[in-house]
């Protein structure tokens, strides 16, 4: 063999072996478990430090306050964006129907619009954790009370005027009542949102319109003039839509849901939302209206001055005295309490208030005795809970709120959130836990209707005011 063919033959041995030993110490050196993993969408939201959200503009779900962003499913969401330490970016929908178009956008993470799992929706969409049980209810106009056209179950709403939204699940209900038989005439709008039907059906345009529970709990307060008539559907969950495939984002959202409701924090968002709708009294809010008209505008400058001086919302202020006064500067009671925000004598000298029928003094007065009553609540009351004791203590005295609070600790309730103390306070009139308590008997049911009363007026009337004064709150 030739030098030449011989070295031929060398270098093609040796490039054939480094082949193979490249290619052996290739394979031996890859396992499946180092193999590149594709980022899940929640690495990305994560990544990016955004979560990207639909939220209908509606009183139940998102609107601007004053105080900012707030509604129940708002708070929920912030709550989870927070706990991935991401910035929640939100696109605005006006209906649900808007909501489920925008819902379709990729760059979407969670779609929140009161959407009801129907197992309609259920083939299209793919839905994450419940967060909300609802049941639809048949909404109209209380004018028809006491009449024959005020419908009771589904065969009396042959004749009425009915409209609902389109997309929404009461659409469907409809829909689907028709198919079993029942004459229905109901018209399906995109025009307009579950609210500004309801306002609807306030104001006798049409007959009647279909709500979900908390819907309509919520807008009762602000259109006194709707009614409850049956219930046309089952218990229903609430959830957010999230994008197909979305797996990790899904298992995260469980996870952390879970853990809310575990530490007490749904009850407490709950119970901030909710819980003064039950004390709903239609006499009381229509004259509420009524007086909003006829007799805040003589006093509003006072509440406003009050507020701006104090950092305390002007609204709060002329909700606390619409509670204890109806806004008479000359009401009294029979325990000698006198003015606008009922001081009695001991607390006007305190305060340095010479004349409790001068409506100016009054409002200065009572403003000045609930900013002491918010510095003397324990530091451990945090937030919004903050308020609610203080006003609490006003009604009935800061010694009571101590009572219950060592109650609640020995229930074994947290003593320092107003969902566990209200619990507490009513037990305050009963002898087997007043008789162990340092301040003894109390009417403990009283500042618990006291504060949510006082929440629905401000509610109110930051709805239907439009300047608003300022909202901190001294911690």
């Amino acid at each position: 063999m030739s030098m030449n063919k011989f070295l031929y033959v060398l270098y093609a041995v040796f490039f054939a072996l480094s082949f193979f030993l490249f290619g052996w110490l290739s394979h031996s050196a890859y396992t499946p478990g180092k193999r590149i993993k594709k980022p899940s969408l929640l690495d990305k939201i994560k990544q990016e430090k955004v979560l990207n959200v639909v939220l209908l503009n509606s009183p139940s779900t998102y609107y601007i306050g004053t105080e900012g962003r707030q509604g129940f499913e708002y708070d929920l969401l912030k709550s989870y964006a927070d706990s991935l330490g991401v910035d929640l970016n939100i696109t605005t929908a006006h209906t649900i129907k808007e909501a489920i178009e925008m819902s379709k956008n990729p760059s979407i993470h969670i779609t929140s619009a009161s959407l009801a799992k129907t197992p309609k929706r259920e083939k299209v969409f793919h839905f994450g954790p419940s967060y909300f049980e609802v049941q639809e209810q048949v909404i109209c106009y209380r004018g028809m009370l006491h009449t024959s056209k005020f419908p009771r179950d589904v065969e009396d709403l042959e004749g009425l005027s009915i409209m609902v939204g389109e997309g929404t699940s009461y659409a469907e209900t409809i829909q689907n009542l028709i198919h079993d038989g029942f004459d229905i005439n109901a018209t399906i709008t995109d025009e307009f949102s579950t609210e500004e039907l309801l306002e609807k059906v306030a104001k006798h345009e049409i007959d009647c319109t279909i709500a979900d529970s908390n819907v309509y709990a919520i807008n009762l307060r602000y259109f006194t003039e709707i009614a409850l008539a049956f219930a046309i559907s089952g218990r229903e969950q609430l959830a957010w839509v999230l994008p197909k495939g979305a797996k990790e984002l899904e298992r995260s959202m469980y996870a952390w849901l879970n853990e809310f409701n575990q530490s007490g924090a749904m009850t407490q968002l709950r119970d901030h939302y909710y819980s003064y709708v039950l004390f709903f009294d239609y006499y009381n809010t229509k004259m509420f209206y009524k007086r909003m008209k006829t007799r805040l505008p003589k006093y509003e400058k006072y509440f406003k001055e009050a507020g701006r001086k104090y950092a305390i919302p002007w609204t709060l202020l002329a909700a606390i005295s619409y509670q204890e006064s109806h806004w008479n500067p000359k009401a009294k009671s029979f325990t000698g309490v006198k003015g606008l925000m009922m001081l009695t004598r001991h607390t006007a000298k305190l305060l340095g208030i010479k004349n409790r029928l001068d409506p100016k003094q009054s409002i200065i007065g009572g403003t000045r005795h609930i900013k002491q009553m918010i510095k003397n609540v324990p530091k451990n009351v945090e937030g919004e809970n903050r308020l609610k004791f203080a006003l609490a203590a006003y009604n009935i005295g800061m010694g009571h709120i101590y009572d219950a609070q060592a109650l609640a600790k020995r229930l074994g309730l947290n003593q320092n959130v107003w969902s566990d103390l209200k619990i507490v306070l009513p037990l305050l009139s009963q002898k087997k836990y007043y008789r162990k308590l340092k301040y003894g008997y109390a009417r403990g049911a009283e500042p618990v209707k006291y504060v949510e009363s006082i929440y629905n007026f401000r509610n109110i009337l930051e709805n239907n005011r439009e300047e608003l004064s300022p909202k901190t709150l001294e911690k």
